[in-house]
């Protein structure tokens, strides 16, 4: 087998990355720091579905009334002072269409249901929960939405289109969830652009930009999820992040440490540190943002170049026995070269997975692959250049010591 002399690279290959760092660096400083998600910030994270109403509630009875769903029932319970609590179930399969539904819901005492358009045609399995108000009814109408995914009438809406729409608010991020027959997306805005306390978040305002964009018409938006992080929960997220890099780090120093010498512990954690700080640089210059999909992809990172590592430390170890009589950089060669083939094949077969991933979606999945496929590369290349480059140069270093130790034991055993 042909032995490739990786170890001549070792040298320049450290210039280069600590180039590369340095890069990275200033990067970060000239473009203000990172791109920051909402996840690290203070916002409203939304989840809408673009959905036309199907028919809307109002109570005037005695209590309170309250409408909740699952897949196959509605329910209105009605309780409080004064009166007997009661729960009505309407079960979808006896009232196949909202106007069969709006009808039975209209026989309860002070429960006012009114149905949109052809109510006959719109089937209840269609129906989507609105959080856009309180469950509890009363004068103001609460929206009772439908989606038939099937329907050529209701085409899917892009996500750039969404974006578009939401540019004028400010920084708003959006995502796609599920199918885009669904039609369902993850609004966040943070919290720099949002007027008001907590309590007064223009959730609504949100709703009618949508609506009017993208010509919804009144009402055609469910928002089938709605939550604000405090600034608090932001600054936690975010120093915890932090904590789980260092502590990921030292997890893996003391692992290595146990399985192999210091110098081999130091060197795989110097090549993890190296491809968090080639990400970092990343992620710096291209102003991809930052949020928890960014924090999964340098982790699944890190897990992916410490095991190529320990694998590369591996063969070192058995070479070592087998060539007591090879120096060690030339153990680092064999060891490397003879690794070189499941590396290439185990790299390869794992990128074309994730170029799938960031060819056939969009959004954060389409990022958090793109910085997978960098990732990859960096990995492969600190295995080989960075941490087995650091055992080496641990090896130069404590023979060069040896060396002088034992010149001046003769010098004095001469004396």
């Amino acid at each position: 087998m042909r032995i490739i002399k990786f170890s001549k690279a070792f040298l320049p290959s450290a210039l280069f990355s600590a180039t590369l760092i340095i890069i990275g660096v200033v990067g970060y400083f000239v473009m203000g720091g990172f791109n920051m998600g909402v996840d690290f910030q203070a916002g409203l994270i939304q989840e809408v579905q673009f959905a036309p109403p199907a028919f809307r509630l109002t109570y005037a009875g005695q209590g309170n009334a309250t409408v909740s769903f699952d897949r196959n029932n509605l329910y209105i319970v009605i309780s409080g002072s004064g009166v007997e609590a009661v729960t009505h179930t309407f079960p979808y399969a006896d009232y196949t269409d909202v106007m069969s539904l709006t009808a039975a819901l209209s026989q309860i005492d002070g429960l006012q249901a009114s149905s949109e358009g052809q109510a006959d045609a719109i089937k209840t399995a269609w129906l989507v929960y609105s959080a856009q108000a309180t469950p509890q009814l009363g004068a103001t109408p609460f929206v009772v939405h439908y989606l038939n995914t099937s329907d050529p009438s209701i085409p899917p809406i892009s996500i750039e289109d969404v974006r578009e729409s939401l540019s004028a608010l400010g920084t708003v991020s959006v995502q796609i969830l599920g199918k885009p027959t669904d039609r369902r997306f993850m609004i966040r805005m943070q919290d720099s652009d949002i007027s008001g306390k907590e309590e007064q978040i223009p959730a609504d305002k949100i709703i009618a930009t949508l609506e009017k964009s993208l010509n919804l018409g009144a009402d055609g938006v469910a928002v089938t999820n709605s939550n604000y992080v405090g600034s608090r929960f932001s600054k936690d997220l975010s120093n915890q992040a932090g904590i789980l890099m260092a502590l990921t780090m030292l997890l893996i120093l003391i692992y290595a440490s146990i399985r192999f010498k210091p110098q081999f512990a130091i060197g795989a954690v110097l090549a993890i540190a190296h491809d968090a700080l080639v990400m970092v640089a990343f992620i710096a210059w291209t102003r991809m943002e930052f949020n928890t999909t960014s924090i999964a992809a340098i982790l699944t990172i890190l897990g992916y170049s410490i095991n190529d590592t320990i694998v590369i430390f591996d063969r070192v170890r058995e070479t070592r026995r087998m060539f007591p009589e090879d120096s060690f950089v030339d153990v680092l060669d064999r060891s490397i070269s003879e690794t070189l083939g499941r590396t290439i094949i185990t790299t390869m077969t794992t990128m074309l997975a994730v170029l799938s991933l960031f060819i056939f979606t969009t959004g954060s999945m389409k990022d958090f692959a793109f910085a997978l496929l960098i990732g990859m590369m960096s990995g492969v290349y600190s295995t080989i250049f960075i941490a087995c480059g650091f055992v080496n140069f641990w090896d130069i270093v404590t023979k060069n010591k040896r060396e002088k130790l034992r010149g001046g034991t003769r010098k004095l055993a001469k004396a």
